[in-house]
């Protein structure tokens, strides 16, 4: 398991190397440490939106892969939604329009395959590597586990674009099923 500072230290020579396409899986309803959202909390709504771009400001001067990066990102939504929530599905919103594909389910679309346990919230970078982020009850971000077999990658992949076309929770059962597979996991 990767502490938070090791996981960023990971992850930006990492994502610089990114050959494919930018997966995210979000599954949490709210975080405490989100730069653009701790701003929209303030009140500055224009600072908030500054700083939206996966954390903003210095976290961006890291380094951006050289080519356009092709982004695509499944939200988990439970009703009532969060305040953190309608602040992000607003953000999303002007995403799609820009750079992302955004696929918004219900969490009832995934209730069945929960049983037992929340689907992770998961960053794929190509097939580079995928990581399972990890927070802490408050919604701090505590760490990530590495994932690198590119054959669990490639599946949860496939699966997500099942899912992001129309697939739904079945395709989610599988990536969550990929993702947590064995010791194919590096510290």
């Amino acid at each position: 398991m990767l502490s938070a500072d090791e996981y960023l230290d990971d992850f930006w020579p990492n994502f610089r190397r990114l050959d494919d396409v930018f997966w995210k899986l979000e599954r949490r309803q709210s975080f405490r440490d989100r730069p653009g959202w701790v701003a929209m909390v303030e009140g500055d709504w224009d600072r908030s939106l500054k700083l939206v771009d996966d954390g903003g400001g210095e976290t961006r001067e890291r380094g951006r892969p050289a080519k356009r990066l092709r982004r695509r990102r499944i939200r988990i939504v439970e009703q009532p939604v969060t305040p953190y929530l309608q602040w992000e599905m607003h953000l999303l919103a002007l995403r799609v329009a820009s750079v992302e594909q955004v696929r918004v389910l219900d969490a009832g679309e995934v209730a069945e395959i929960e049983v037992g346990r929340r689907l992770p919230e998961l960053v794929v970078l190509g097939t580079v590597a995928m990581y399972e982020v990890t927070y802490d009850e408050s919604g701090t971000h505590s760490g990530a586990r590495r994932i690198d077999d590119r054959e669990v990658i490639t599946a949860c992949q496939g699966s997500w674009t099942s899912c992001s076309s129309g697939g739904g929770a079945p395709a989610l059962l599988r990536a969550r099923d990929h993702a947590a597979a064995g010791p194919r996991v590096s510290v």
